[in-house]
């Protein structure tokens, strides 16, 4: 189980309490410079000393959850975070600095 009780960043404090991967994985993350869909997340990233979340992980263009071609992810960092609703994650990014090449 995933519990960030505040993580600081620049709109303000957002306070993810009690939510289970599973969770987040159900959520479309969607940008919010283009509005343009990212897809859903797959993985995260998180600090093994604080338990915080650093960031959330999402396919590239071209996978579908996970499976098939592309061979990119984008890894988005908790700050770029603008909002966690009940159905999605919206996020505010320029897709080209976030976008990296699978090893």
């Amino acid at each position: 189980m995933i519990t960030v009780r505040k993580y600081p960043f620049r709109h303000g404090e957002l306070a993810v309490n009690d939510m289970r991967m599973c969770e987040l994985r159900e959520k479309e993350v969607i940008n919010t410079c283009d509005c343009k869909r990212l897809g859903c997340v797959v993985d995260i990233e998180f600090d093994s000393c604080s338990g915080q979340i650093e960031a959330i992980i999402v396919p590239g263009p071209g996978k579908i959850c996970g499976f098939l071609a592309a061979d990119s992810e984008y890894v988005i960092p908790f700050a770029c975070i603008c909002k966690i609703g009940p159905d999605i994650i919206l996020v505010e990014i320029r897709e080209e600095k976030f976008l990296k090449k699978c090893s």
